[in-house]
């Protein structure tokens, strides 16, 4: 059915189509993509505004906690991942989906702000929300070390080193 409904694409549309292709990603790849969807660069002004009423000889100390905790978040994720997926019985094709809907949500509330609303602020130090989650290990985050092994788990080692240096950057 797949190879005449490609078949079909190729003739009528003058693309080639191939109904099991998936994406094959190297470790330079994973790792680019973990920075470009962890976004340290774009997470600056959320760090600079959560931590405003934090010491400033403990926002070292903060920020790296809060790195910690997305790492093992992701990390973890990344091994009980794929379970939990399946105990809410769901697929690869609906996370994917899932995630196209949530960047396209994400991208609607850049261009049409909502209007300015007056907020509590907390004056504690910030703990694992909104700096570890969801500013570093948001549901982008996690879809993505999920794709990655499950589409590749036997190179699981390689997906851990590039969050490793995706949590360095």
């Amino acid at each position: 059915m797949a190879t005449k409904l490609c078949q079909h694409a190729t003739e009528t549309a003058g693309f080639a189509c191939y109904p099991d292709a998936t994406m094959n990603y190297t470790f330079a790849s994973a790792t680019i993509l973990l920075i470009l969807i962890t976004d340290p660069i774009g997470n600056i002004p959320i760090f600079a505004n959560a931590l405003s009423h934090v010491a400033p000889e403990r926002r070292p100390w903060v920020i790296l906690r809060e790195v910690l905790i997305a790492f093992i978040l992701l990390l973890t994720f990344m091994f009980v991942g794929e379970g939990f997926l399946k105990l809410m019985n769901l697929s690869e094709l609906s996370l994917q989906i899932g995630g196209g809907v949530i960047l396209f949500l994400i991208a609607l509330r850049m261009i049409f702000p909502q209007p300015a609303t007056e907020t509590h602020e907390s004056l504690g130090e910030p703990l694992i929300v909104p700096l570890a989650i969801p500013a570093i290990a948001g549901p982008s985050a996690l879809a993505t070390v999920l794709l990655l092994v499950s589409q590749a788990p036997e190179r699981r080692m390689e997906w851990i080193g590039a969050l490793c240096i995706t949590m360095a950057v």
